[in-house]
């Protein structure tokens, strides 16, 4: 390939978090995301919402702003284990409840149990559902190859330190490493390890060269650059999306806007 790829802003990584479940322990999450200007994606059961230990839906939207809400099934059963009825109804609704509480649209989710079958890809295409995050951690730093299977890079309990260590000092031949991390917010009040998370967003912070994102903006950013027209010898790369992207060459980063044909 001729022509290199980047985040938004010329940034040559991305950083992502991802939390399940939607219990009240979440408003302690936000808070220190919020601290040190990082991203989550939200997972809520909104079956769940006001009942004992969990958000109500009347916070929801402020509570989650700057961050993603996404879908994770109205009452959080296997979805391997009920009818295709059920399965259907557990995502649509989710998505119909969500989405009168946050004011946007439910594109994305993460699988309840992390259990899921080829009928559950199927269900989610065709219920609108774009990306859904699984809990089969890859220890790597790679882009998804199927957004409805999105493998993390691992759970908040697996050595997080060393992880991000890696992640600072990938080498130069991958291109646009993502760190992937997710969770349940309870398991920090019930390990007692809030500092754990709180020492990773405050080491993990600030770094010019990482983009902090939500999972919808990681998925619609790479879909984008999927998107590209190139020619033949990679010398003119049209745009057809709605989204601005970044491309390099000798060193050299430049933009390409909505609708533009970019000469490299």
């Amino acid at each position: 390939m001729s022509f290199k790829t980047y985040y938004p802003g010329g940034k040559s990584k991305a950083l992502t978090l991802s939390y399940d479940d939607g219990q009240i322990f979440d408003r302690r999450l936000v808070e220190i995301f919020n601290k040190y200007n990082m991203k989550g994606t939200f997972h809520l059961n909104s079956g769940t919402l006001g009942k004992d230990g969990y958000v109500t839906q009347e916070e929801v939207k402020e509570l989650y702003a700057g961050h993603e809400v996404s879908c994770h099934s109205v009452t959080h059963p296997y979805f391997t284990q009920i009818s295709q009825g059920q399965l259907t109804q557990e995502i649509w609704e989710d998505r119909r409840n969500l989405e009168r509480l946050t004011g946007y649209t439910m594109r994305g989710m993460s699988y309840p149990f992390g259990v899921y079958d080829d009928r559950t890809l199927k269900t989610l295409e065709l219920t609108g559902i774009e990306y859904s995050r699984t809990v089969n951690a890859t220890n790597g730093f790679n882009v998804p190859a199927d957004f409805l299977q999105w493998h993390p890079t691992c759970h908040h309990n697996d050595n997080l330190p060393e992880k991000l260590e890696k992640f600072k000092n990938q080498p130069a031949w991958l291109s646009m490493p993502l760190f992937y991390i997710w969770g349940h917010s309870y398991e920090f009040d019930r390990q007692n390890n809030w500092d754990m998370i709180e020492n990773f967003c405050s080491e993990a912070s600030g770094d010019d060269n990482v983009w902090y994102a939500a999972n919808i903006e990681i998925k619609d950013y790479i879909t984008a650059l999927r998107s590209l027209v190139v020619n033949v010898d990679e010398t003119l790369v049209y745009n057809p999306t709605a989204i601005t992207v970044w491309l390099g060459r000798d060193n050299k980063i430049s933009e390409l806007k909505p609708g533009q044909t970019l000469e490299l």
